[in-house]
Formats: structure tokens, C-alpha cells, sequence
């Protein structure tokens, strides 16, 4: 059996965190898209690397003929003496996948890095109730002023100074005033009517994610079907491209305990169709967690859930990993919050721990990984591509988000972006040019140490489930975080 949950692109974290290299300059990148569209999409800038004296930002479409046309770049400001921070804004003014273009100049020369943002309402905007009766109250004013301004010259417009109106002129006056007023309430009651059909058509166009259903089909096999609520006439359910060599990430959680996880790798069997023979799995309610990119680079999450039996399945392959952790005990004064993580195969894996955590403050979430000699291990892997990923998952279910080294964004989306961008080293759309990523072949050049830019969208406990690789082992660490 399985049930529905709410979904949006990385569910419940709507911000975009993101770090790369404008040429010389490494530049850690936080965009907070409006929620409502058209709207104003905050951004912040810090600059790692000393001597920035400039950074402009073009926002664009990230596929299509727009995206070959930018428009006058802004530039954005230091809002304070720290000379490495900046800050501006920009309209989205439709909804679809974007990019926004940071171009930095400095002591170094000029360098680009382009960072991919999914737009789309995701709210309707209500007004404040005082401003609410404030207009109310101005409204009724303006009607029962140009109700007396009617009657009045109605009444008085032929007479002459100091002459007292006749009682023919005040009946006049008040027929103009009734007529008056019938047409301004009229006015007012289809101006409602038009409003309401306008916030109706507005609230159709409201982000509506890809549902989808969880079946376990014989011989273990688990089909998740897609289906459209309507939203964009342009979406469809077979243009899905690679994201790390996958056309979908799974992630499986057991509920609430949250201690066993999986990271699959579903098929597509047909469209709007993906399949999975699952490994074992010990028995429980998994909420399912779907990450797809449709063609033009907008990422979407797929959530639902499922209840499953003990499965004595196929053994893990290829990128499909599994983690297993204690149970969440979370009390008035929290769980145990440990700054290390020990692996089943004498692994350990250390979390550089802020001491607190606030909403929506940016971090870099640095973790290290060690073997049973506590050294760094000297067959260190790429996991699909990157030094490491990262799954933030809140305890109440309505956050989650798949990081990697290069942030919030989606891989493919990502090299879209840095596609365009005209200078080789961005144009080669070669996956070791992110942050966290070397193609080079040479376990000697692959650190031990990953980062993730992310913060956390709102006060509360999560759980993190952070994925390095040595030889052909995927370890999988769990460490848990309170959030103020």
C-alpha cells in the first residue's frame, strides 16, 4: 500500500545553494527564488578568493533561443565593509528554468560561473488583514464621495451663487445619487468577479509537482508509476535526461525510525513508467524520495511512499548503496549529537560541526572520511562522478534535499549552465570542473574531505545521510542536527 505526500523540487527547500569557479575566483552562491512569479529573487555572493572588485548578475533562460540573448546585467553591492560579500536582486519574470550569470572581475582578471535556478509560484500571496480593511475603509470613502460629488452637481450645477437649490433639483440630485450608486456597487461586484477569476486563472499556474505511486510488483519489483496533475502543457513524462549517469535517484527511508536507507537507481520502462528489482530490505513504511530533470534542466522531486514486507533480494550493484543507522530518540533536550560517524567496517567518517544552526544561514557542511587506522584512505573512489553526496532530511518528513559538492543544483541542469558561459575552461562541460569532482582517474588525487553548500530551510531536527567511496565500497554516514 502506499499513500501521497506534498512534493516540489527539492521538497521543502526552496533556496539554491551553489559554489564554483568564476576563473579565478571561488565564489560560494545563495538564491533565494520569490514565491510567486513574476518576482524577486534575492542573492548573495561570498567571494573564498581575496580581490574581487566587481560582480554582475544577468538572469536567463537556461535552454531555447532566450538563452543566447542576455539582457543588461545588474551589478550587485557590498552592503557592508566586508569586501568579499555581495548582495542584489533580480525579476524572474516567468516561470522555467533559469541560470543566473555571475560575472566577477578583479585583481585576477575576469571569470563567469552560471548558476541554474527552477522558477515557479509556488504560493499565492494573500494581503495583510489591516492593510485589508485599511483599502475597505478608503474604497467605501471614494464611492460615497463620488456619489455626493454626482449629487451635488446635480443639484447645484445651474444655480446661481447664494441661489438655494428647488425641491425639483434635490429629487434630481438624489435619482443621480441612487443611479450613481447602483453603478459604482455594480462596478465594484464585477471588478470582484474579475479579480477572483484572475487570482483563480493565477492559482492554476501554481507549481504542481509529478505525483507518483509506489506498487511491489512479483519477484520484488518495485514500479513507480507517474502521473500529471497539470500544470505547464509543455511537461512530459519521457524527457527525463542523465543526472550522474541515472535518469532517476532514489532514495528509500524507513519511517520514522529513519534508520535504514537506500540510494537506487530505478530504469525507465516506459514512459512516465520507472522500475526497480529491489535488494534486501528489512520490513517497514519507506517514504520514497524520486529526483528527475526534464530536458530543459528543471529538476523535480518525487515523493510517495510504500510498505513493505522483509525482502530477501538481489545483492546491492553498481551506484546502488544502502546505509543503516540507530533509530531517531529525540527528547526535550535532543539526541545525542556526535560529531563522528562509525562505519560498520571500522570506517569512520567526521563531521566539521558548527556549534549551532540557524534557518536559512548558508554553511558548508564539510565531512571526512577515515580508515579503521584513522588515516585517510588510500583507495578513495569517485561515487557517481563526486567526492561525495548528501541527503538533509527533516524528522517531520517536509524537507528534503539531495546536495552535492557543487550545492543544491542538479548536475545536468549545471552543465547546461556552464555550457554557455564562452571561456574553455567552462565550455568543456567536463564534470571535473566542479567543486567536488575529479575525472582524473587517480585515487591519489580524490580527497578524503567533501563539503556541501546548503542551510537548512526551517528551524527544526534533521537528519543527514552523507555517501563517500573507497575501492568498491559506498559508505553511508548518518549524522543528526537541530536547528534553530
Amino acid at each position: 500500500m502506499f499513500c501521497t505526500l506534498p512534493v516540489s523540487a527539492h521538497v521543502g527547500s526552496p533556496d539554491v545553494y551553489a559554489q564554483g569557479d568564476a576563473g579565478p575566483y571561488k565564489l560560494f552562491v545563495v538564491i533565494r527564488p520569490p514565491l510567486v512569479i513574476p518576482g524577486v529573487a534575492e542573492i548573495e555572493v561570498r567571494s573564498s578568493t581575496p580581490g574581487v572588485d566587481k560582480i554582475t548578475i544577468t538572469p536567463m533562460l537556461l535552454t531555447g533561443e532566450a538563452s543566447k540573448h542576455p539582457p543588461v546585467p545588474d551589478t550587485m553591492t557590498r552592503p557592508s565593509g566586508d569586501a568579499q560579500f555581495f548582495t542584489g536582486h533580480l525579476w524572474i519574470m516567468a516561470t522555467g528554468s533559469w541560470q543566473v550569470r555571475f560575472s566577477a572581475d578583479g585583481s585576477q582578471g575576469p571569470g563567469v560561473l552560471s548558476i541554474p535556478v527552477p522558477a515557479t509560484s509556488i504560493a499565492t500571496r494573500k494581503m495583510k488583514h489591516g492593510m485589508g480593511l485599511m483599502l475597505a475603509a478608503l474604497g467605501v470613502i471614494l464611492v460615497l464621495g463620488m456619489v455626493g460629488i454626482v449629487g451635488a452637481a446635480a443639484r447645484d450645477a445651474q444655480l446661481k451663487p447664494g441661489e438655494k437649490a428647488p425641491p425639483q433639483n434635490r429629487r434630481r440630485a438624489y435619482v443621480a445619487m441612487t443611479v450613481t450608486l447602483a453603478i459604482l456597487v455594480l462596478g465594484v461586484i464585477l471588478g470582484g468577479k474579475w479579480w477572483n477569476a484572475e487570482a483563480a486563472d493565477y492559482a492554476s499556474n501554481i507549481y504542481k509537482p509529478l505525483q507518483m505511486t509506489a506498487t511491489l510488483q512479483p519477484n520484488d519489483v518495485l514500479d513507480l508509476k507517474m502521473t500529471d496533475p497539470g500544470w505547464l502543457s509543455a511537461r512530459k513524462l519521457d524527457d527525463f535526461v542523465p543526472d550522474h549517469n541515472h535518469l532517476m535517484h532514489l532514495y528509500a527511508i524507513r519511517w520514522p525510525a529513519m534508520d535504514v536507507v537506500y540510494h537506487l537507481h530505478p530504469d525507465q520502462a516506459e514512459t512516465g513508467d520507472f522500475r526497480l528489482t529491489l535488494p534486501s530490505m528489512p520490513a517497514g513504511d519507506y517514504h520514497l524520495y524520486a529526483d528527475v530533470v526534464h530536458a530543459n534542466g528543471f529538476p523535480e522531486t518525487l515523493v510517495t511512499s510504500i510498505k513493505v514486507p522483509f525482502i530477501q533480494g538481489r545483492a546491492l550493484a553498481g551506484d546502488d548503496a544502502e546505509g543503516t543507522a540507530t533509530s531517531l530518540k529525540w527528547n526535550g533536550s535532543g539526541t545525542e549529537l556526535s560529531p563522528s560517524y562509525k562505519l560498520p567496517d571500522g570506517y569512520t567518517m567526521t563531521w566539521k560541526r558548527p556549534v549551532t544552526f540557524t534557518a536559512k544561514a548558508p554553511e558548508d557542511f564539510t565531512f571526512t572520511l577515515l580508515d579503521a587506522q584513522n588515516q585517510p584512505p588510500k583507495d578513495m573512489q569517485l561515487y557517481m562522478g563526486m567526492v561525495g553526496h548528501a541527503a538533509f532530511v527533516k524528522t517531520d518528513g517536509t524537507v528534503f534535499a539531495h546536495i552535492h559538492p557543487s550545492g543544491s543544483v542538479s548536475m545536468a541542469a549545471l552543465m547546461m549552465a556552464q555550457s554557455q558561459n564562452g571561456s574553455s575552461a567552462n565550455n568543456s562541460g567536463d564534470m571535473k570542473d566542479m567543486p567536488g569532482m575529479d575525472m582524473s582517474g587517480s585515487s591519489e588525487s580524490i580527497p578524503n574531505t567533501v563539503s556541501f553548500p546548503y542551510g537548512f530551510p526551517t528551524p527544526g531536527n534533521y537528519r543527514i545521510f552523507v555517501q563517500m567511496k573507497h575501492g568498491s565500497t559506498v559508505e553511508t554516514a548518518t549524522f543528526d542536527a537541530q536547528v534553530q
